[in-house]
């Protein structure tokens, strides 16, 4: 397990200089071998099942201040700087999400956050699948969504493959390194992990299975992100369930998440072996968060009363509000992400200008109800004061 020392954990915004890695040779090229995992079960903000981290040193997601809480990288927009800072201030640690930006707007981020915050934070990057979607079951796809295009006003989107900026995204990452790096949707190879390493940076993979954790811990992680599998298949394991089983397959420190949303489940997961618990739904509503207005209100609004798992905005499963679009289209959504998102996207934009909640994602985990409309740091105190 490798623990953060000193160089590898720079202070956010500090000049790079030259860095020595625990496990490296002087070169900087890491040893292979994982800090952390994490490993994910039902109730995520953006993903169906709930996670856990497993993290090696925890110098910087659990400072001087004890606080066990994590800001979830949320894509899409909802993770933002202001979030970020809010949450660190109060002692808990932020993450910004890279998924669906640009190499400049993730880069641009991470320096808005560092003027926002001298505290050390993380940046989760999304990891490529496959090109391996069925072309006739996304054609029918595309087909079904035709007349929900049309009472909008609008094109559909052009579904197809993408990496995300990947290759990119990591040069950056190397280049200008941040302290803690997470990777969601798959686990990077050795040489991606060793070279943020050696950057300085701690690297976090999600996990929804023992089998992913020991892969993770394998490839040289230092932790584990938020809920995203290795593969498209569902993620049904409760986290109460999942915790033990990754507990007793890898031998690092876990961060666990899915459904967690108040003090209760924050000690929860905490007296079941996980050293922190990162929370996403829970700050989705604060002034801080880059969620719609729409987005917000639907988690307040009486008329949404539970959640589902669905593939019908982005071609992967991921738990939102159960409105008319997720009921009318889940069981016919093909998985082929990240065309389906690609192929929503104007949908999706126009329902959110139209204040169309019926027809927005509206991605929330099962304790949504408990999100409040409040600064991130006072929600993040009232957790540390309540555990």
């Amino acid at each position: 397990m490798y623990h953060v020392a000193p160089e590898r954990a720079r202070a956010a915004g500090a000049p790079p200089g030259e860095r020595t890695v625990p496990g490296t040779d002087e070169r900087g090229r890491g040893e292979g071998r994982a800090d952390a995992l994490q490993a994910a079960s039902g109730g995520c903000a953006t993903l169906p099942g709930g996670f856990i981290r497993v993290i090696g040193g925890m110098m910087g997601i659990v400072g001087d201040s004890g606080v066990p809480v994590i800001a979830a990288p949320m894509a899409g927009g909802a993770s933002t700087p202001e979030l970020v800072a809010s949450v660190n201030a109060a002692g808990g640690f932020g993450f910004l999400a890279a998924g669906y930006k640009t190499v400049q707007s993730m880069t641009e981020q991470i320096h808005r956050t560092r003027a926002l915050t001298s505290r050390p934070f993380g940046v989760n990057v999304f990891v490529p699948g496959p090109d391996d979607t069925d072309p006739d079951e996304l054609a029918a796809y595309q087909q079904r969504l035709a007349p929900e295009a049309e009472h909008h006003g609008i094109q559909l989107g052009e579904p197809h493959w993408s990496d995300d900026d990947y290759p990119a995204k990591l040069a950056a990452l190397v280049d200008d390194p941040v302290p803690w790096v997470s990777f969601t949707f798959g686990c990077p190879g050795q040489s991606d992990i060793a070279a943020l390493q050696g950057a300085g940076s701690s690297v976090a993979v999600t996990v929804t299975t023992p089998d992913e954790a020991r892969t993770a811990v394998r490839a040289g992680a230092d932790a584990g992100g938020h809920q995203g599998s290795f593969d498209a298949g569902e993620r049904t394991l409760p986290l109460a369930e999942l915790l033990p089983l990754v507990r007793a397959a890898v031998d690092v420190p876990l961060i666990a998440a899915g459904g967690i949303t108040t003090a209760e489940g924050v000690r929860s997961v905490i007296d079941s072996g996980a050293v922190a618990a990162q929370l996403g739904t829970a700050f989705l509503r604060t002034p801080e968060s880059g969620a719609s207005a729409t987005h917000k209100d639907a988690l307040a609004d009486p008329r949404f009363t539970t959640t589902e798992v669905t593939r019908a905005f982005s071609g992967r499963n991921a738990r939102g509000l159960a409105n008319r679009f997720l009921r009318a289209h889940s069981a016919a959504a093909p998985h082929a992400y990240p065309h389906v998102h690609y192929l929503t996207g104007p949908l999706r934009a126009a329902a959110s200008r139209a204040g169309d909640t019926e027809t927005l994602h509206l991605w929330a985990g099962t304790g949504y109800r408990a999100a409040v409309a409040r600064p991130a740091g006072e929600i993040v105190a009232e957790l540390s004061a309540r555990m």
